[in-house]
């Protein structure tokens, strides 16, 4: 190497380093943001949901910024007397750079012009040092030899989509206009489809939800033994299986081959004993091998990673919308979930601070993913003590009120035959078996009206199913067939299939 390559090496090296040891910044631009909002307050009005006080390099800047902020959301007036005074009165004004450094600040800028572009590009550099850190925190743990390389490639892909969350994520405002027409466009493909969410397979329950909407945060909950999981997957095998919607389960209680058994015991028709003890005929064989081609090309996808994180929860969802185009996630079920990340992050000491944590986020995940969470939940044992019927309440959600207050819908399941009984207690029927029957209790529907309703429950295939087959309505059709069947019009009805009018469906109608 010649003497002048080996020059222009050093200085690029030397140029290198002292690169990477100052942080990206720009406190000219920090200055003239601050100065602009001390002369004038509408320069504030415009950067107010865009900047916090971490995204000021200068230490100084950001207490001056913090007071800033406090004297905006307390609606008091914001110019450089009172932002003097508020310093003072918080004992921060040396830590400020002292009343001479705010004054000059103001004679430096003449005007809040371009606040807004000025405030994007000091984003950037705050996120570039975000970048950095986060960066240089992983190529640390990438040393240590007790690693574990999965945990921590969740622990990267976390920390970058909290940065996405924690400061990308603003609020959108959108015109009435805007809004009307995309309601009316979602009207006019409920009309088509017959629902405006996804279809649980169960015809009661959808016409009482018109199916599982986006953004929904759903609450299913019982008792041990009472069927949460079961219920899930009936749901889900209509789901994956008739209807082709992709969908991601997140088993934090039962291992993927033991749902899996248990949906091919519910696609078969096959006991779940014999199949455990692998007592099968040939018949059993051949249903085995013709009847779980269909399971095989379902677009099902289950991850039983134990103890997940709420940080790992998301940044997967994130993944598998992405990559398989994901229409629902479900979790078993949300008590087993946990918002430490792996070690790195941090837990609560109190329990029930932390599920209120996880509540409060899954509905976040749903909202900003726009995809049904359907968690299942376990019910305190209030239940088990309380008299008569024992049929659950929302006040039996374990361990915080935060999972009733964060739900869209909750639903309970109760079955009566679990606590011995052998009738449906409030009938007054003696004739009215409840054995094989189970109960679904809507507590909660914040989009639409409470009711409760019964579904088979086949306990040796492990799975629920609607008590008669009955023909199922287009939502919002409702009105048409009522219209055509008192006026005796038959054009409709040919149009769907010839529907029995004597179906109990209709007895609201004939009325």
């Amino acid at each position: 190497m010649s003497k002048m390559n080996r020059i222009e090496q050093n200085i690029e090296n030397n140029y290198k380093i002292k690169k990477g040891k100052i942080p990206p910044q720009a406190l000219d631009l920090e200055e003239a943001i601050i100065g602009s909002i001390l002369i004038d307050r509408k320069g504030l009005d415009e950067i107010i949901d865009i900047l916090f006080p971490e995204v000021f390099y200068k230490k100084e800047h950001q207490e001056i910024f913090k007071s800033i902020q406090k004297l905006y959301h307390n609606s008091k007036p914001v110019d450089l007397y009172t932002v003097l005074n508020e310093l003072r009165i918080n004992d921060k004004l040396k830590l400020s750079g002292g009343e001479l450094y705010l004054i000059e600040l103001t004679q430096k800028v003449i005007s809040s012009a371009h606040i807004e572009y000025h405030s994007r590009i000091v984003l950037q550099k705050f996120f570039l040092r975000k970048l950095i850190s986060i960066s240089s925190d992983i190529i640390k743990k990438c040393y240590e030899e007790n690693i574990d390389v999965f945990d921590l490639l969740d622990y990267a892909e976390s920390k970058l989509f909290e940065i996405n969350h924690k400061y990308l994520t603003t609020k959108k405002y959108e015109t009435t206009q805007y809004i009307v027409n995309k309601a009316i466009e979602k009207i006019k493909k409920t009309k088509k489809e017959g629902l405006s969410g996804i279809s649980s397979g169960f015809y009661k329950l959808d016409h009482i939800t018109s199916g599982w909407q986006n953004s929904d945060l759903i609450i299913i909950a019982s008792r041990p033994g009472m069927g949460k999981t079961t219920f899930m997957l009936s749901m889900v095998k209509n789901i994956v299986i008739k209807q082709k919607i992709p969908v991601i389960i997140f088993s934090l209680e039962m291992s993927s081959v033991q749902l899996i058994t248990r949906l091919i015991s519910s696609e078969t028709g096959i006991s779940s004993e014999k199949i455990k003890r692998a007592s099968l005929s040939n018949l059993d064989w051949e249903s085995l091998n013709h009847k779980t081609k269909n399971l095989k090309d379902a677009p099902l996808f289950i991850d039983d990673t134990p103890s997940l994180s709420i940080f790992n929860l998301r940044a997967k969802c994130r993944r598998l919308i992405s990559q398989h185009g994901i229409k629902l996630i479900l979790i078993d079920y949300m008590q087993l979930m946990g918002i430490h990340d792996h070690g790195y992050g941090f837990k609560l000491q109190n329990r029930e601070q932390e599920i209120s944590i996880i509540s409060r986020s899954l509905k976040s995940i749903a909202k900003e993913l726009d995809i049904p969470i359907i968690a299942l939940s376990q019910l305190s044992r209030a239940v088990e003590t309380r008299g008569g019927s024992k049929r659950p309440l929302l006040s039996d959600l374990r361990e915080s009120g935060a999972i009733e207050q964060d739900a869209d819908i909750v639903l309970f399941i109760y079955r009566p035959e679990y606590y011995g009984f052998k009738t449906w207690d409030y009938d007054n029927d003696s004739n009215s078996s409840c054995i094989g029957e189970a109960e679904i209790i809507i507590a909660k529907h914040r989009n639409g009206g409470l009711d409760k309703f019964r579904l088979k429950f086949i306990s040796d295939q492990v799975k629920f199913s609607n008590l008669e087959e009955k023909k199922q309505i287009p939502f919002l059709w409702e009105e048409d067939y009522k219209k055509n069947i008192l006026n005796n019009e038959n054009n409709i009805l040919s149009k769907y299939n010839k529907i029995d009018l004597n179906d109990d469906f209709f007895g609201e109608f004939n009325t």
